[in-house]
């Protein structure tokens, strides 16, 4: 009993750890049904430091929503509106919705999210602000954008444009992209964690959730 003692104190001494009390008595009484053995292995396991991993990212883990260009087309001091559905308006309806999150995915309440797109034939209203508008998120961090399929710019696939901003934070610009859509491997900033969820239908459905680096 002492040699098996003063192997398992020369080991623990190896690994830098010390000899925990429980084993003394543990080793000193056991009674060969293997008691000791089993407190051997436990107090090593709680002395062994613990790593906590860090946060995880609140998308899908691949980490914060990616930045990209705003382009040409965009036009500040837009309207503040959650539709922008309106007379003279064509094309296939799209409610968009989805919520704005942190990294720790906690809701970014009153976080600021300016769209704007093309309308059906791909033309972008740059003298008024048809298609155009902002909105704040609520307390849970949720938006909610009714609109239009987007059709298609020259030399660009599908895509809705953004910017979202939590409070007394910096601004993130993005875009969004369809799914199945042809021109989709062909441009050249397409990226495909951008992707809505799309569900088709009379009036499209679409999700989105933006993760800011807070």
């Amino acid at each position: 009993m002492d040699e098996q003692l003063e192997l398992t104190r020369r080991r623990l001494l190896e690994l830098g750890l010390t000899l925990p009390v429980p084993f003394v008595l543990a080793a000193c009484g056991g009674n060969g049904s293997g008691e000791a053995t089993k407190t051997t292995t436990q107090a090593t396991t709680d002395a062994q430091p613990t790593t906590l991993a860090p946060t995880p990212a609140c998308a899908d883990g691949d980490g914060p929503t990616v930045e990209q260009t705003d382009g040409p087309f965009f036009t500040p001091d837009s309207p503040e509106r959650t539709s922008f559905l309106e007379p003279g308006i064509e094309g296939t309806r799209l409610v968009l919705t989805g919520s704005v999150l942190a990294t720790d995915c906690s809701p970014v309440a009153g976080a600021l999210l300016d769209f704007w797109h093309a309308d059906s034939q791909g033309e972008y209203d740059n003298e008024g602000y048809r298609l155009r508008g902002h909105q704040f998120a609520d307390r849970r961090g949720r938006y909610r954008l009714e609109t239009i399929v987007p059709g298609l710019y020259t030399g660009r696939t599908r895509h809705i444009h953004v910017k979202v901003q939590a409070p007394h934070q910096p601004v993130l610009t993005t875009q969004l992209y369809f799914p199945g859509e042809p021109g989709n491997d062909s441009d050249s900033i397409f990226d495909p964690t951008l992707l809505i969820e799309l569900r088709r239908g009379d009036t499209e459905a679409a999700s989105f959730d933006f993760v800011l680096e807070l």
